[in-house]
């Protein structure tokens, strides 16, 4: 049976709606940085996500094809995460979407190594016929947090981050949103085929100690 991250580690991508502390260790992701609504139909956004599964299912098939990546097992793509944030702003504003800056991410397996990364790159560049320059292999040790899993639309998510926020004071910590660490998403529905109300997010944001 393929490896499954969200079932290997519930703690990071299946958390109760409920707020608590975690302590997330360092990744390494598939990334794509850009600016912008990301409704937008033929938005940067949208062209991003199309290039972060290209490279994912690249490396994940690479089992099929020429390309030995040492340590290989199979396993199930992750899910589609986001990091959010809006010069100026202390947490998101929603009504300004077209302020967002993004870095929206896939999770890759620790045994892809930065050379496993730039051939799956060169590769899909060429069987697709596609740009993937903007792609890049990115690690980020996000560290201590408070996070909770939201039901809903993503423009109520202002409601779980409340929740959180209270939670995070009670606890004794205090927000650490910074340029170098941000409001975090990870989307477990597809929006293209799920109710907004049915939808499914775990809201992460950095914390530390008063």
């Amino acid at each position: 049976m393929a490896f499954d991250y969200k079932k290997e580690y519930k703690e990071f991508y299946m958390p109760k709606n409920q707020p608590a502390i975690v302590t997330v260790p360092p990744m390494n992701f598939i990334a794509v940085r850009g600016k912008g609504d990301p409704n937008q139909a033929e938005g940067n956004y949208r062209q991003a996500i199309g290039l972060l599964y290209g490279i994912a299912f690249t490396v994940k098939m690479s089992k099929m094809g020429d390309h030995r990546i040492d340590g290989y097992f199979d396993y199930v793509v992750p899910p589609l995460e986001g990091f959010w944030w809006q010069d100026g702003v202390m947490g998101m504003d929603y009504a300004h979407k077209e302020q967002f800056n993004w870095i929206s991410v896939i999770r890759l397996p620790d045994f892809v190594k930065k050379a496993d990364f730039d051939w799956a790159v060169e590769a899909a560049a060429l069987k697709k016929k596609m740009d993937y320059s903007t792609v890049e292999f990115w690690t980020y040790d996000e560290g201590l947090c408070v996070q909770c899993m939201h039901l809903g639309a993503y423009d109520d998510e202002p409601e779980t981050v409340d929740l959180m926020h209270r939670f995070m004071e009670e606890q004794g910590y205090t927000l650490d949103i910074s340029e170098q660490r941000m409001h975090h998403e990870i989307y477990l529905s597809d929006a293209r085929k799920t109710a907004p109300e049915k939808l499914k997010t775990v809201v992460r944001h950095p914390i530390r100690e008063k």
